[in-house]
Order: structure tokens, then sequence, then C-alpha cells
């Protein structure tokens, strides 16, 4: 199926255009540890961690949801500025779909003021119109408010016409959700059957193939 020219790109934070993992790995660790709880290897992480904080911790601690929220985020918050990096390209691909004159916005599960630090860390948030996160919308991803959150303000409506770009299901589900058009970037093809609710899924393997993607529609 052909694509139309997107009219806005919604983009997922964590590794989509960063790279993260090794950060998320130790917040869990310390938090899993302190809870008396065996922590996951970053292979668990990898296929694991998909919801906000708000989302899954109170299925996975119970009572004491509130005290691992507050350990995890004081764990995360101690090294993800020094750990973060940008994934390769990620900064040209922004640099020229944003002289394309698209707009640009994240919707990420990351806590909303750590996203904003860690795009200001980088000096990227001067190419978004907006960056959510978690807590930032009344629901947070997959749920269809912080799409609509992300598009405040551009005159554009979330459908077909609005790209997502994320590298995980829950990033597929929330475009399927949106209505937006999924487009799935990471180096690995989908498997059959992977992204079932993902109608029309476009996978790229990278951030050059994403910009001609995009620019020669």
């Amino acid at each position: 199926m052909r694509l139309s020219r997107p009219q806005a790109i919604l983009f997922d934070w964590d590794n989509t255009l960063v790279d993260t993992w090794e950060i998320i790995h130790h917040a869990y660790s310390v938090t899993l540890t302190a809870m008396e709880l065996e922590p996951w290897t970053l292979a668990q992480i990898k296929t694991r961690v998909r919801k906000s904080a708000r989302d899954s911790f109170s299925q996975m601690f119970g009572p004491r949801a509130e005290e691992a929220t507050r350990i995890f985020y004081q764990a995360f918050e101690e090294v993800h500025l020094e750990m973060l990096r940008a994934l390769p390209g990620t900064e040209t691909m922004l640099d020229r779909l944003s002289d394309a004159g698209l707009p640009l916005a994240v919707v990420s599960n990351k806590h909303g003021p750590l996203l904003r630090r860690e795009a200001d860390h980088l000096g990227w948030t001067p190419r978004f119109h907006r960056l959510v996160g978690a807590l930032d919308a009344v629901e947070d991803k997959p749920a269809v408010a912080p799409v609509e959150l992300a598009l405040e303000g551009t005159g554009i409506g979330r459908g077909a016409q609005v790209w997502f770009v994320g590298d995980t299901d829950i990033d597929m589900r929330c475009a399927a959700l949106s209505g937006c058009q999924p487009v799935l970037l990471r180096a690995e093809a989908p498997a059959e059957n992977e992204f079932p609710e993902a109608d029309g899924l476009h996978h790229v393997e990278s951030t050059v193939g994403l910009v001609e993607l995009i620019l020669t529609q």
C-alpha cells in the first residue's frame, strides 16, 4: 500500500530516538531488589517494559506501588542524563524533517518532566511541537489522550495523515487506537501477526529509511 505524505509525525522516545535500555534496566534492578524480587535481565526488560509506571506498577507491586515508583524514579534520575545516548542518525533525521516543515512531537510513557529534561540535555527541544510523557494527559499510551495532546495547537487532528513512529507493540497499538498511520522503526522486520491491531503497518530499518519514505511521498 502506497502511503501519503504525513502532515505531522509523532515519535516514541525510548529506543526509537534514544538508547535508554541500560538506564531502564538499572532503575528496574534497583526497584525489584528493594521490593525483594528477582531483578530482570536486560533481555527480559526489553520484552516486558512497555507501559508507564502509572499503568504497570500497581499490578506489579500492589500496595507498595507508591514506594516502588519513588525508588524507580530516584534510581533513574541518578544516571539517565549521564547514560543517555541518541540512536545513530536520529539528529540528522529530525533536522531534515524539521527543515521540510513537518510538525514533530513525542508521545512517550516516560514521566513527562524526565522526557523534557532529556530532550533539553540533547538540545532537541526546539525541534518538537510538543513532548508528551506519562501523566501529562489523563491517560498514558496506548490511550488516545496523549496523541490528542501532542497534536494540540497544530490544527491537525489524529488520523491517517499523522504517522506514529515507534519500536514496540504499545506504539503500534496507540497508532491503531488513534487512527494514525503505524510505522515500525527498528532493524528487525515484524514477525507474522506480531502487531495484529496495526492495519497498514509500514516497517523501516533505519532513520535514513524513514526520511526517504517520508520525503519521497
